[in-house]
């Protein structure tokens, strides 16, 4: 059976945001590295580190 794995982190390659999948809530979330948050710019529009490189399928 195959299995799908969505990313757990992802970065902005504009503004440096950097997000973390939150598995509680269902949310991304900015991370926090030494108590600040990488929240990048309020109005970027985000383009994720995530490319063709990455594949969400997993074997299972």
């Amino acid at each position: 059976m195959t299995k799908i794995e969505p990313p757990r982190e992802r970065a902005c390659e504009r503004c440096g945001r950097r997000e973390v999948w939150d598995v509680g809530r269902q949310v991304w979330r900015a991370l926090e590295e030494d108590g600040d948050r990488k929240v990048g710019r309020a109005h970027c529009l985000h383009e994720w580190d995530i490319n063709g490189t990455y594949s969400p399928i997993a074997d299972a």
